[in-house]
């Protein structure tokens, strides 16, 4: 749970990257390409590192809890709103603006963006269906090395008792 936790992390996390201030022109969808842009390439950074430090807690069986509803939903409601934005931008750029470098350019980041939007939904509907399934992977069997703490104590055999037979 802790790689979905941080997977998602990673992928909302990609926001903190400033923009850029590559933007060549004014208005909204200009603004649109640059923050898609600086989403995706933040995302490059975010989502390893997310992956790596989940991959580690995993590993070690911390932080093991399921992700809530909260995580879920914001992660779903960000997703479609950058596939929307990136869909919206990239049927601008197909229209030929002006003022732009190289549209092939911008077209694919715009297509990694919806891709990313759409990887996003995906993993915050997993999120969910996970919590409302009831998962808990703390209840799952974990084979306990060394002697058992709690629970019940193993019953000996009465065989030594007087009067019992086997």
């Amino acid at each position: 749970m802790a790689m979905l936790r941080l997977l998602a992390i990673g992928l909302l996390s990609g926001v903190v990257v400033p923009f850029l201030w590559l933007q060549r022109g004014d208005g909204f969808q200009h603004a649109s390409l640059t923050a898609l842009t600086a989403l995706v390439l933040g995302q490059f950074l975010t989502v390893p590192a997310g992956l790596v430090v989940g991959l580690v807690l995993a590993a070690k069986g911390t932080w093991t809890r399921t992700p809530g509803y909260v995580l879920g939903a914001i992660t779903i409601v960000f997703g479609v709103i950058v596939a929307i934005r990136s869909w919206s931008t990239m049927s601008w750029l197909d229209g030929g603006p002006a003022g732009l470098g190289d549209p092939e350019e911008e077209s694919l980041t715009m297509f990694l963006a919806s891709f990313s939007g759409g990887v996003t939904t995906l993993v915050g509907v997993s999120i969910v269906l996970f919590r409302w399934a009831g998962y808990n992977s703390q209840a799952a069997p974990v084979r306990q090395r060394g002697p058992r703490r709690y629970g019940r104590a193993r019953r000996k055999s009465l065989s030594h008792v007087k009067g019992h037979s086997p």
